[in-house]
């Protein structure tokens, strides 16, 4: 595979309804997108790094001259056999796996689209259906929060995510569980409190939760494991799985009992796939987390979903929930029973919706 050409792009996108959590709001998408030229055809990626260094060290304003001025003419011009040898020509720049997955996952749609087959299939993905969560931001009330809980579960989605920051915690889970006494429901803090915080976390124990999502510091396992010790409600873990060697650590030390795996957090495809293998050999089950993607991250989102130990509903929802036009033909749906089936076309199996993408392109770079 000569990569010919790779192309970087950001666009910039509004959202149909702020997101709110304990990092600030949302309300206008920076997206670093990443095409990959060879043979006549090409490969979309996405960097889900956010507009600030919030979520991690890594935001639009980092991964725009890493891309440029490193990975993308590390890749230019080079023979890869395939997406597994991207570690090779990116071994001089550490970190940066956000960036690093936007080309790797552009890698990976190119060579499923050169040999006709669907990304869901390539990796390995057994799931012809996806169950569906949907994550709901911090609103301005509480009666608009179960409003719009109201709605997401009409929709059909099989779990809901509730963000949660100190103040806006135990009381408003209580409301939305006596509203909605049966529905799946679990909670993100985004690392919004520390081990002090344990006896007011351990009041949730109450509300019958999937999990309690990173309530600790972005970097830590050890008080994670603390901190597990003192509550009956199973921790999950994002921002501290940098990469299958974290997630090892984590299962050894009972830090938590479940894994939110997101591509671009651990640097693309093929680390996610690793951690995912290695949960599912411990008996760990994994979810996919979202992070506001367009339709190019989204659908990279629905083929890992795919695999497996992915037994927990993701937070792999339709297009429309975020965006009045998304960036790929047709819009991801999600059916009335909550779930995606992923499509059969090859690569990501979406098309990206070029005039529209570049309508919206704010600056690009050609390599």
């Amino acid at each position: 595979m000569k990569i010919e050409r790779v192309e970087i792009r950001e666009i910039r996108l509004p959202l149909v309804h702020f997101f709110e959590t304990s990092f600030g709001r949302t309300t206008l998408r920076q997206v670093i997108l990443a095409e990959v030229f060879s043979g006549g055809i090409s490969g979309w990626g996405e960097c889900v790094a956010g507009e600030g260094p919030f979520y991690s060290a890594e935001c639009v304003a980092t991964a725009w001259p890493v891309l440029c001025d490193y990975l993308a003419p590390a890749l230019s011009g080079r023979d890869l056999s395939g997406p597994r040898d991207l570690p090779v020509a990116f071994q001089k720049v550490r970190g940066h796996r956000m960036a690093k997955a936007a080309l790797e996952s552009a890698l990976w749609d190119l060579e499923a689209r050169a040999l006709q087959i669907p990304l869901w299939k390539h990796l390995g993905g057994t799931r012809s259906e996806i169950p569906c969560g949907v994550s709901v931001g911090i609103q301005d009330s509480l009666p608009q929060l179960l409003e719009k809980i109201e709605a997401e579960a009409q929709a059909g989605y099989r779990k809901i995510k509730l963000k949660i920051k100190p103040g806006w915690d135990v009381e408003m889970v209580r409301a939305v569980r006596e509203k909605f006494p049966e529905i799946p429901l679990m909670v993100d803090a985004n690392s919004a409190y520390t081990l002090k915080d344990a006896e007011r976390l351990k009041e949730l124990d109450s509300f019958r939760l999937l999990m309690i999502e990173q309530p600790l510091a972005h970097d830590d396992l050890f008080e994670h494991r603390r901190l597990q010790e003192l509550i009956r409600t199973p921790i999950c873990l994002d921002e501290s799985i940098r990469h299958a060697r974290d997630a090892q650590a984590a299962i050894e030390w009972g830090s938590c009992r479940i894994v939110n795996i997101k591509m671009g957090r651990v640097g693309g495809l093929a680390e996610a796939r690793r951690v995912h293998d290695l949960c599912a050999r411990n008996g760990i089950p994994v979810w996919c987390g979202g992070m506001l993607e367009t339709g190019i991250g989204r659908a990279h989102n629905i083929a890992l979903s795919t695999l497996e130990n992915f037994s927990i509903p993701g937070d792999v929802s339709a297009s429309k929930r975020y965006y009045e036009r998304d960036v790929i033909q047709p819009a991801v749906e999600v059916s009335q029973s909550g779930t995606i089936v992923p499509p059969e076309g090859p690569g990501i199996g979406f098309q990206p919706d070029r005039p529209w993408i570049d309508r919206l392109t704010f600056r690009r770079a050609v390599f």
